[in-house]
């Protein structure tokens, strides 16, 4: 689905980090930054089109916590610009060699927002020994066009077409039309039993600008993600209706407890 983007300034925490650098991934080059330390790494996973600066709101309170590496996805930030189409799958294939070439060999807690939790979702499903965690807010999901068509079929298919049309003048057509694309939903057990933590939006607006977000729109969003963090033994849904898409810049506080959440989780013997 496609969001509207949510202008927001992000408060500056100071700590150590290494300066934005950039490393070449087979043919490209790709900004990236790391900070902190500690037992656990934390690998951070944009939205559609953003660029590693999305975390700033909490890039740094989660380096207190563990080591965290945050970069933008080729096509994005300063990473190498494109015009060819690269589908998630790509995406998790080159955040699985971005964490080779940085010498990341421990199995990494993924964070990942919007169309960064597609990403994440293949990158579990493709490397199950390179993940021990998943965090997503408010993750794009292959059924949202299910909750409009659901509402109502007629008017659901013509916003559908719409906003892929729009996504395509926008020139977004790069990682959107893949999201739109009908193709499984990985899931479990697809994606190994793991701690896994969905923090999803569920805030109602009085001028919906479509069916998804709509209040039956919002209910069952809220309600798809439930039912698939379900599916794992250690699975958990936080539905939040204080925030709007971008959970970290709406609620940091919220995106660091369910962080600190599953580390304590991983911790335990």
């Amino acid at each position: 689905m496609k969001f509207f983007l949510f202008a927001c300034a992000a408060t500056c925490f100071c700590l150590s980090a290494e300066p934005s650098q950039f490393i070449k991934v087979n043919e490209f080059e790709l900004e990236y930054e790391i900070a902190g330390n500690g037992k656990q790494t934390i690998l951070l996973e944009a939205g559609g089109g953003s660029a590693m600066t999305d975390w700033d709101p909490v890039f740094n309170l989660m380096a207190q916590q563990a080591k965290v590496v945050r970069y933008s996805r080729v096509g994005n930030g300063n990473s190498t610009q494109i015009k060819r189409h690269f589908t998630s799958c790509d995406y998790a294939d080159y955040a699985s060699e971005l964490l080779e070439k940085l010498n990341v060999t421990a199995p990494v807690i993924y964070v990942a927002h919007s169309y960064g939790g597609s990403v994440a979702r293949d990158f579990a499903a493709a490397y199950p020994d390179k993940i021990k965690a998943l965090l997503m807010l408010d993750p794009s999901s292959e059924h949202d066009v299910d909750v409009l068509r659901a509402i109502d079929l007629v008017q659901g298919n013509k916003e559908i077409a719409q906003i892929k049309l729009d996504d395509m003048a926008n020139g977004m057509s790069n990682s959107y039309l893949d999201f739109w694309s009908k193709r499984p939903l990985p899931d479990y057990p697809q994606i190994k039993d793991m701690p896994v933590t969905v923090i999803a939006s569920v805030k109602t607006t009085k001028n919906p600008p479509n069916l998804f977000f709509t209040d039956q729109g919002r209910k069952l969003w809220g309600e798809h993600w439930q039912s698939w963090a379900a599916e794992f033994p250690q699975g958990r849904a936080v539905l939040t209706d204080n925030s709007g898409h971008y959970v970290q810049f709406d609620e940091p506080q919220l995106v660091l407890i369910e962080l600190k959440r599953l580390l304590s989780l991983l911790d335990k013997p």
